[in-house]
């Protein structure tokens, strides 16, 4: 089961697992009161979430990382993204307002995206990872087997006609559209059900 939430700019989903939930991205830092609020419309504590995962480490996408680690949720990194994590470092600094602290990585679960599939199955979770890099080096999706795709900031599929020249979108979404997807989820667009 994905649960969608909203309490910022960015979209970010919960999905179940048999031991918990995985978040896939958080808000801009200083979004947390919102996000309490958020996960409380669907009975959940901050407790209910065992790992947190980002779609790639841009500061819309990982603004509460650090304050959910606080609160025991594990942080899950893909191995291409992990020198990127404090890519948002010096953007957060220049507000000092939101209180940001940056990632430790050093306490981080760091997997490769062949390994995905085995780490979600024992959270419970029947799915994948995989390398979406045209909006970023880091990029990642996440890839459900009940048909369920979360893509981050990957350029909606219904566009890419307007990038015919962007070899790597259309690798994005060749190897997306190899899983079969029934429903595609973004972050700063509507889903997608195809």
């Amino acid at each position: 089961m994905v649960s969608k939430l909203r309490y910022g700019n960015t979209d970010t989903f919960l999905v179940r697992g048999e031991s918990g939930y995985l978040l896939v991205d958080t808000d801009y830092a200083g979004t947390m009161p919102a996000f309490y609020g958020a996960i409380k419309k669907y009975n959940i504590k901050v407790s209910d979430i065992s790992y947190v995962l980002a779609t790639h480490y841009h500061p819309d996408h990982i603004g509460l990382v650090s304050e959910l680690m606080k609160q025991g949720v594990k942080l899950l990194v893909v191995d291409i993204q992990y020198s990127h994590i404090h890519y948002s470092d010096e953007i957060f600094s220049r507000d000092k307002r939101l209180n940001y602290e940056t990632i430790n990585e050093e306490d981080a679960t760091v997997i490769s995206c062949k390994e995905s599939r085995r780490f979600l199955k024992g959270i419970g979770i029947e799915g994948e990872i995989i390398s979406t890099i045209s909006h970023s080096e880091d990029s990642i999706s996440l890839v459900l087997d009940n048909g369920v795709c979360i893509v981050g900031d990957l350029e909606p599929i219904e566009y890419l006609g307007a990038y015919e020249e962007n070899n790597r979108l259309k690798a994005d979404w060749e190897l997306v559209m190899r899983y079969n997807p029934k429903l595609i989820y973004y972050a700063h667009a509507n889903e997608k059900v195809l």
